[in-house]
């Protein structure tokens, strides 16, 4: 008698699938390539590589990136690390490292676009998730992060780690604590404390083993409700993915004007 797959092999085998159809989908920005001298791992030099698929799919295709979506977008009330109405049509998320100078043009350039015009009109959730590649100073950041999160400061302190590209010895604990100082994280002792805490690594490591299971294994990576974007691709590849996505679930232009 046949023997069901766990769901976490279940999972492993839909990241295989997932990443066999970015390579095929993103020209030139394979997930598990290195494309930058410094270390990162991203690219944002090919704007129709990524999320171009339209609406009309092969629906076994479209099934697996529904059931990817459903398993990977959280949803979860209270989220610290997630911006967006938890019952938007559209769920992006992102895995990054804060040593990543793709990551930071990501959310320098292109995430403030995609919360102006869809976050704030409740079509997109984004959802963060602390995927290191870069050692321990990386993991130290994304500690912090989580940390500034507990005092409802994770966005803050996000977007002052990813303001420039910090590497190394920026990432100190001092520095780090000087960051959540300036990104309005009251308590700093309680910050230091959360920073080395069991469930800060805890935190950490769930994101880190979904990303694994998922096969992702550069920065940034992303999920449009399912649908691979590999690299750091420009605002208008995201918003296309988005409106795809939107219109996939209900939620386009025309069934708007129908309402």
């Amino acid at each position: 008698m046949p023997v069901s797959a766990s769901p976490t092999r279940k999972l492993a085998a839909i990241g295989a699938v997932i990443a066999l159809v970015v390579a095929v989908i993103a020209i030139g920005v394979a997930i598990g390539t290195s494309v930058e001298g410094d270390r990162d791992t991203g690219r944002a030099d090919a704007p129709e590589a990524a999320a171009s698929a339209g609406p009309q799919e092969d629906p076994a295709q479209q099934k697996m990136f529904d059931d990817l979506a459903k398993r990977t977008s959280r949803r979860a009330d209270g989220d610290p690390l997630a911006i967006g109405k938890k019952d938007a049509p559209v769920v992006l998320v992102e895995y990054a490292d804060y040593q990543c100078s793709f990551c930071g043009r990501f959310t320098r350039e292109t995430q403030p676009g995609l919360i102006k015009k869809f976050v704030d009109d409740g079509t997109l959730r984004i959802e963060f998730r602390n995927f290191t590649v870069f050692g321990a100073d990386s993991e130290r950041a994304a500690r912090a992060s989580w940390a500034a999160g507990q005092q409802g400061k994770f966005w803050q302190l996000h977007d002052a780690l990813y303001s420039k590209t910090r590497k190394g010895a920026a990432l100190a604990e001092d520095k780090l604590v000087d960051l959540a100082r300036t990104s309005g994280v009251d308590d700093l002792d309680k910050f230091r404390a959360d920073l080395k805490s069991a469930d800060a690594e805890r935190a950490l490591k769930k994101d880190q083993d979904e990303g694994y299971q998922l096969g992702v294994q550069s920065t940034p990576s992303f999920l449009v409700n399912g649908r691979p974007v590999a690299g750091a691709q420009p605002y208008e590849v995201f918003a296309q993915a988005v409106e795809q996505a939107a219109e996939r679930a209900g939620h386009g232009p025309a069934a708007k004007g129908t309402k």
